[in-house]
């Protein structure tokens, strides 16, 4: 299966830092939190990847192109015409595909812009800007099991998300923005979703979160795995800043790899 990671925004609230680069790109312990997210996914087994870019994505594609770079020894040879040598590559055996899906594209036109390389196969979705210990494998299994069209990680913060109403049977039968007066069960990102979800995506101006999902509710076809463990995004400074202290103290939730 392949993991579809949306990279596009611009993640204008978070700090100086998005003026120069997308807001997957900022750095957890000198590597970008997208590079975190993949870590996690390639630790239950996913090393395919979709990233559906847009804000300076040229900076995306550039990262990667020199990813090998950055964690291998590498001799350059001017006596040889600018021959390279890479010695001990460290990289990881993924395979990215970097798509520019658009600057002002909203989050379901991503999606739908990237159909083609998904194929008519089910596919992991998530967002490019929080981490998290969900257990991957697990998720999966009870996608599989329930037969609908979408499942969904639900997390308990307090954060403004999309707020879920679920029954005893795990289905989400409402999807709506958070208000002053919802508790805390939230969308958590990390998604499974059947092919069939296409059918939902109408445009580059459908915003996933609002009407695909409020229709998958209607229809019976949105189901909650609720994650018990550690969650967190990046949406402001100050989050961004916990998750750079805890990366150094050694205590990041996250990190299910050995290095």
């Amino acid at each position: 299966m392949k993991a579809v990671i949306l990279a596009g925004g611009y993640g204008t609230r978070i700090s100086e830092e998005s003026q120069f680069k997308p807001k997957p790109m900022l750095e957890i312990g000198g590597l970008p939190i997208l590079w975190h997210i993949m870590k996690e996914y390639s630790y239950f087994g996913i090393n395919e990847f979709i990233i559906c870019a847009g804000y300076k994505q040229h900076v995306i594609k550039e990262w990667f192109a020199d990813y090998f770079l950055y964690t291998s020894d590498v001799t350059f040879d001017f006596t040889k015409g600018n021959e390279i040598i890479v010695h001990d590559k460290h990289a990881e055996k993924w395979k990215v595909t970097v798509v520019d899906t658009g600057l002002d594209t909203m989050t379901g036109g991503r999606v739908k812009r990237i159909k083609k390389y998904v194929e008519n196969e089910p596919f992991f979705l998530t967002y490019g800007d929080g981490v998290s210990d969900v257990d991957i494998a697990a998720l999966l299994e009870f996608h599989r099991k329930h037969g609908k069209h979408v499942t969904l990680t639900t997390v308990s913060v307090e954060q403004l998300k999309g707020v879920l109403d679920i029954d005893e049977c795990n289905t989400i039968t409402a999807f709506r923005e958070k208000d002053n007066e919802d508790g805390t069960v939230i969308n958590g990102g990390y998604m499974v979703c059947n092919p069939e979800i296409f059918n939902y995506l109408e445009d580059d101006d459908t915003v996933l979160e609002k009407t695909p999902m409020r229709r998958l509710a209607e229809d019976g076809q949105l189901k909650s795995f609720y994650h018990r463990g550690f969650w967190q995004c990046m949406d402001t400074k100050r989050e961004k800043d916990k998750l750079e202290a805890m990366w150094a103290a050694g205590e990041a939730p996250w990190k299910l790899w050995m290095d």
